[in-house]
């Protein structure tokens, strides 16, 4: 038994009172594992005895393929014979993309000002210029430090293949260290040409420790899994609190403008627009994206004008603040106020993990381009402006942006910061629907319905469930704490937490794949992370003040996304465990105990490999069972795009006359599922045919080479050694009795005829001709989706607590759940069903 509980052999398969013994079971794995020759050079044949010398060297002349195990066999296209299309990076393309990250990426972070001095004064009160040169030094050196430093010069480096975020980190680093819990990795999936690593310095002894370490403690990945879910339910957390705090910021600038615009009625016109809001989701953000980018342009500009405006008109003296001496004479001055008021200042960096998060959507340049020198330069002058204000009217900072909007451009400000927030708003919206989907794909979420909005954005989706949840809670928010300040104690607490998950997992990235020198690496997180813990310290003591409400949401969305997690871990290893052993198939024979009648049976199974046990139910239940037989497996790899060339992999089972075939159509976490039933039959039934003919040419070609070897090994007794090198142009096997010409085939070091090709298959090759046209009249037949309703249910002898998780808590997410007739796309009109209970 491996490490993770997971038997090879010697367990027994009980199907309704039909025992198959331990010590006789043969289990699939076993026949099925790859076996490569050594590599070979030169050197190594010349150090071998002369007598073996002149055979040794033929037989490697000929370029014998390895033995053919059928599931490394593609379906489609050979593997990377279609590159993939790196994202244009042109100037103006480059240009374009900065252009429209600033709707995308850069909206939360943009709206900041509009309640960041508000919520820091709230907690220091200004007594002389010196307390608002210290709190805008801290914001200034804040947005230079973590978004600009952090996540424009290093985080975003850490992508895979173009995408970012925590599970994007979390799948990059199980691609290159086995830590995913669920045990289906295979040795084909690092065959995907995305899948595959560039490392700098592969021979590092602690990038291998590292590895070795993860790999082999299983309480490791358990925790490396927590801190990433940790993250995820955070980045959540911030789809509810955003377009809280954002759209209530924006409409507050009415309370000072509108007589009688109490909190009531800001309460009220909050919720309207969020309601609005989480109603148009349904179109999905194509039909407005087109309006995001220069709505935030317009708002930026704004930002940097007003900024301008107040820094000359009330005080320039206000760029002293660049000074950070000025943060210690503001901790000096102000002791425990000063920093309780960090938990307002990190507000001034919401939505930096968007640069991150969104990377798929654009690329490293355009996010590093629009922040440098437009969000960066028009963040400042905003934040220096208010400044200069307060420097005058200090007073004013309970409303301290729409106070210093110059006279007769409130309306128009207005309307712009309402867009602004709702467009934010939108951003973290479509994050959240991002997470759920790529945490659905890792297998850390109950199956939600998808729907697809854009047909040329895939990462466009929309989920009504989480999208209504949103705004259920988003309501509740507003009614409840009916202030943006206690909104912002709780919204800290999630953007430092997102944070800091970040920095472990790019710091995991630098030692184990990176393999970044020792003292650089340790430098990232003990500066980046002792920032960030500070600002985590000041936010955590406004727990009781709405600080727990993240931490709430946290804790929900994490015991649902590991409770499935581990149910389903739990499911797959008990089906590894009861797989039916080819043993008990040969006792069948190729009628499978039943009858065979024509048509094509997909079962569906959740096994890379082995034979399902879910298969007897169908032979003990069903009076027939069809005469092809396809094991398909819908499996997630830790790669975002697997390309449609490399999707398919097939696998013979049994002999030939069983008619029974593994098919494993593998999908990246960023991947649509786009066909309907009728497309997937057809690619099917094409790939399953072209891996029928490549099949049997591989087997043939094996074949021959196998008698040139034989034919090789009789004429090397009769030569001298030493006359070897000479002859390696000579053929090896001259014309047969018949004189009929033999085929030659071209070597490196010369050329080797081989045998007529008589056997090599073609149409005329009777075992391929009978193959597939059984499979064209199965074809024709039609074909029927064969389903397991798996009850999982926690053994007997199980802890308490497992019982109450198993049985209950994730046998209600099963049960509401989308079905897995719905996930797979299948037809209900073809669907055949049967039950079996787990014991996990």
């Amino acid at each position: 038994m491996d490490d993770d509980g997971i038997e090879d052999g010697g367990s027994s398969v009980r199907l309704t009172g039909i025992s198959v013994g331990a010590g006789e079971s043969r289990w699939v794995d076993g026949s099925e594992v790859d076996s490569e020759s050594p590599p070979w050079s030169l050197d190594e044949d010349l150090s071998a005895n002369k007598e073996d010398y002149g055979h040794s060297i033929r037989r490697r002349l000929i370029k014998k393929p390895k033995r053919l195990d059928s599931l490394d066999v593609e379906a489609m296209e050979i593997a990377g014979s279609h590159g993939h299309h790196n994202k244009d990076d042109s100037t103006w393309r480059t240009v374009a993309l900065a252009f429209q990250t600033l709707g995308v990426v850069y909206g939360d972070m943009g709206t900041s000002p509009l309640y960041v001095f508000s919520d820091v004064f709230s907690k220091v009160n200004i007594k002389s210029d010196v307390d608002v040169l210290g709190a805008l030094s801290l914001v200034i050196y804040t947005i230079a430090l973590i978004p600009l430093i952090k996540y424009v010069f290093i985080v975003l480096k850490a992508n895979d293949s173009g995408e970012g975020g925590t599970f994007a980190l979390y799948s990059l680093i199980c691609r290159y260290a086995n830590v995913n819990l669920l045990p289906n990795r295979q040795p084909a999936d690092e065959q995907i040409s995305s899948f595959k690593l560039k490392l700098p310095t592969p021979e590092l002894q602690r990038s291998l420790h590292i590895k070795e370490v993860l790999e082999q403690k299983s309480s490791l990945k358990t925790l490396l899994l927590l801190l990433v879910l940790m993250g995820t339910s955070m980045i959540i957390g911030d789809g509810i609190l955003t377009p809280a705090i954002s759209v209530m910021s924006a409409v507050s600038g009415l309370q000072g403008e509108i007589p009688g615009f109490d909190t009531n009625a800001l309460v009220m016109v909050s919720i309207i627009i969020l309601i609005g809001l989480f109603s148009i989701q349904r179109f999905g953000t194509s039909k407005v994206g087109l309006t995001f980018a220069p709505a935030l342009a317009l708002w930026f500009f704004s930002l940097g004008a007003i900024g301008i405006y107040n820094i000359f008109k009330y005080d320039t003296s206000v760029v002293r603040a660049i000074n950070p001496v000025y943060i210690y004479i503001f901790f000096k001055n102000n002791s425990g106020k000063a920093w309780s008021a960090l938990g307002g200042c990190v507000l001034c960096i919401t939505g930096a993990e968007a640069m991150f998060a969104d990377l798929g959507h654009f690329s490293v340049p355009s996010i590093q381009i629009a922040f440098t020198f437009v969000v960066f330069p028009c963040l400042l002058l905003a934040y220096m402006g208010q400044g200069a204000y307060l420097m005058n009217y200090p007073n004013s900072a309970n409303r301290i942006f729409y106070d210093s909007v110059p006279d007769g451009l409130f309306w128009p400000v207005f309307v712009i910061a309402t867009v602004a927030a709702v467009i934010a708003s939108q951003a973290m919206i479509s994050a959240s629907f991002s997470c759920v989907k790529q945490s659905m794909s890792l297998g850390c979420f109950p199956r939600l319905k998808i729907v697809h909005t854009s047909r040329r954005l895939m990462g466009q989706i929309y989920i009504p469930v989480i999208n209504w949840f949103l705004m259920i809670m988003c309501i509740l928010v507003v009614a409840t704490f009916r202030s943006t300040t206690d909104i912002a104690n709780a919204y800290g607490i999630a953007e430092v937490g997102v944070m800091i998950v970040s920095t472990a997992l790019v710091t995991l990235v630098m030692l184990l794949i990176w393999q970044t020198n020792l003292f650089l690496a340790l430098c990232f997180p003990l500066v980046f992370g002792s920032i960030e813990l500070l600002y985590m310290s000041a936010v955590l003591s406004k727990i009781m003040e709405g600080g727990w409400l993240p931490l709430a949401f946290a804790s929900c969305f994490l015991c649902v996304m590991y409770t499935w997690n581990y149910g389903s871990v739990l499911k797959y290893r008990s089906e590894v465990r009861e797989k039916i052993s080819m043993d008990f198939m040969y006792e069948l024979g190729s009628t499978l105990g039943t009858v065979r009648i024509p048509g094509i049976g997909l079962l569906y199974t959740e096994l890379v490999q082995g034979i399902p046990s879910i298969l007897g139910q169908f032979l003990l239940d069903l009076p027939a069972i069809h005469s092809t037989i396809v094991f398909v497996c819908i499996k997630y790899v830790p790669v975002p795009v697997v390309p449609q060339e490399e999707r398919f992999l097939f696998r013979r089972i049994c002999p030939k006359d069983y008619h029974l075939f593994r098919c494993v159509a593998r999908y990246g976490y960023k991947d649509v599922r786009k066909e309907d039933h009728h497309a997937f039959e057809q690619l099917l039934v094409q790939s399953l045919e072209k891996f029928l003919r490549k099949e049997a040419h591989e087997l043939d070609l094996e074949s021959s080479l196998i008698e040139v070897d034989q034919y090789d090994s009789i004429s090397v007794k009769s030569r001298e050694p030493t006359d070897t090198l000479e002859e390696l142009t000579i053929p090896l096997i001259l014309h047969d009795h018949n004189s009929e010409k033999a085929e030659t085939t071209s070597t490196e070091g010369g050329i080797v005829e081989l045998p007529p090709s008589s056997s090599i298959p073609g149409d005329e090759d009777p075992s391929l001709e009978y193959e597939l046209s059984a499979l064209w009249e199965a074809t024709n037949s039609g074909f029927t989706y064969l389903l397991g309703h798996g009850d999982v249910r926690a053994k007997k002898n199980s802890f308490f607590i497992k019982k109450l998780v198993i049985n209950y808590f994730y046998a209600f997410l099963r049960r509401n759940c989308r079905g897995g007739a719905a996930v797979m796309r299948v037809p209900h009109m073809n669907i055949i069903q049967v039950g079996k209970t787990y014991m996990v």
